[in-house]
């Protein structure tokens, strides 16, 4: 029996499971066949739904045990989601736990506006029931109403343009504090953005591009944003034949569309392993190296030291950036050869064997009980519509730090993954994208047959 999709479920607040819609997309070959195993381990004969799905006759059901992470763009009216990708299962919760957050309402910072927000579309899910299988999402947010502020339209200023375009833009609420831990407010975020456009776009450029908003601060609720929903000039849809079963994509190919963005209170930019115009082969694979509780700075430096050998073992030439958080990303350009199923596998075979090599030190497995003392390598940032927080791309915690690139002979000075932040970043700004001199798309057949790797 092969396996169609997932059914997804969540618990109401009395704790039964209300079916949530399918996810059908996201699956290589070999999940695939570790999913099977592991469903047919807990198989059951009758639904753990309450109430009826749209695929009960086709349904094999499942004991509703196994957590997955699924990622998607919205809630509909009837409580399925839509527009959902696997990412993997996850060991880190209980079932009971999985239930759906609902929206608050935040207040809409551009003048005049009036269309809904949707949610942020990450969602961690725990599995069930299926066309073999069956998840429920664990938090995510449904469409938050706008609600226009009588201050929104009267506060504004203006923001320091952007590298030699000499661009402005007229900031509504620029004394509203981003981020309480500094006091660093949007007018600060949107001057930050002003200075390193020139920086970031060529981290953006052709790539479908989504974006983290931050309304009402870092503290208060975000929102992952992969569609265009309102109005920011200079943000372009992405032709729609990209993704035909999806909403088009976003592209913020300007200094303008920068800006724009941060007017609307994007704080955060994350790409995709892949440009515009070759969709489907991905152009480089990404390593995020994520702490794990009781893991030390040291800890972090040597595990990056180690990924890089073992990718030059491979014959691979890797790149390094910190992430604007706890931790560090290897980044691997690719020639577009290889379709998302092959590079998403061949990373988590990378993740895997040294994983096996050094268990002190690395582990393969997502969720926090899983790493404790460890450092999770997250592949699953190498899979279709997965994205990255992109370099010079400030991050929604405290400090704001950034995500900037940096020499593999800068890894044994460097003081954190967020060493540099909005407040602090003219520090940084006259190395600029000059440590990845050097950045040229590579081969991985020779990899894959190394590591004894078959697609």
């Amino acid at each position: 029996m092969g396996l169609g999709s997932l059914l997804l479920g969540v618990h109401d607040e009395n704790g039964k499971l209300r079916y949530a819609g399918n996810v059908g997309t996201g699956f290589d070959d070999r999940t695939l066949v570790e999913l099977k195993s592991k469903i047919d381990a807990v198989a059951a004969d009758a639904s753990p739904f309450d109430g009826p799905t749209q695929h009960d006759r086709k349904a094999h059901w499942a004991k509703p045990v196994l957590l997955a992470e699924v990622s998607f763009g919205e809630w509909t009216g009837t409580g399925q989601i839509r527009h959902s990708v696997f990412r993997g299962l996850r060991t880190d919760k209980k079932p009971v736990a999985i239930t759906r957050d609902r929206p608050k309402k935040v207040e809409d910072d551009m003048e005049a506006t009036k269309t809904p927000s949707k949610s942020r579309s990450k969602s961690k899910s725990a599995a069930g029931s299926t066309d073999t299988a069956a998840a429920k999402p664990e938090s995510a947010s449904g469409r938050s109403p706008a609600r226009k502020g009588s201050s929104a339209a009267a506060k504004s200023a203006s923001a320091a343009p952007a590298g030699k375009a000499g661009l402005q833009v007229n900031v509504t609420n620029p004394e509203r504090v981003i981020d309480p831990s500094t006091g660093l407010t949007k007018l600060d975020l949107v001057r930050y953005y002003g200075l390193v456009a020139p920086l970031l776009l060529e981290h953006l450029k052709g790539r479908p591009v989504s974006l983290v908003r931050a309304p009402s601060g870092i503290k208060g609720q975000l929102f992952f944003q992969k569609h265009l929903e309102s109005k920011m000039p200079g943000v372009k849809s992405l032709d729609a034949s990209l993704d035909p079963d999806h909403p088009p994509y976003l592209e913020v190919p300007t200094a303008a569309a920068v800006l724009s963005a941060a007017q609307m209170n994007v704080v955060e930019f994350h790409t995709w392993n892949a440009i515009k115009t070759a969709i489907d082969k991905p152009d480089r694979m990404t390593f995020d190296l994520d702490p794990g509780e009781g893991i030390d700075w040291k800890a972090m430096q040597q595990a990056a030291s180690l990924m890089r050998g073992f990718l030059e073992q491979l014959g691979l030439e890797s790149f390094l950036k910190t992430s604007g958080g706890k931790g560090l990303h290897v980044v691997v350009p690719l020639k577009k050869q290889h379709g998302w199923d092959t590079v998403k596998s061949f990373s988590q075979a990378i993740v895997q064997h040294v994983a096996r090599t050094l268990p002190q030190l690395f582990v393969a497995k997502s969720g926090p009980s899983n790493r404790i003392g460890k450092i999770f390598v997250d592949y699953l940032r190498n899979g279709f519509g997965a994205t990255t927080a992109s370099a010079w791309s400030a991050r929604a915690r405290p400090g704001l730090g950034v995500s900037v690139p940096v020499r593999w002979d800068e890894l044994d000075g460097l003081k954190s993954g967020s060493q540099w932040t909005v407040a602090n970043i003219h520090e940084r700004l006259d190395q600029g994208n000059a440590p990845w001199d050097g950045y040229a798309p590579q081969p991985i057949a020779r990899a894959m047959t190394a590591l004894d790797f078959k697609p």
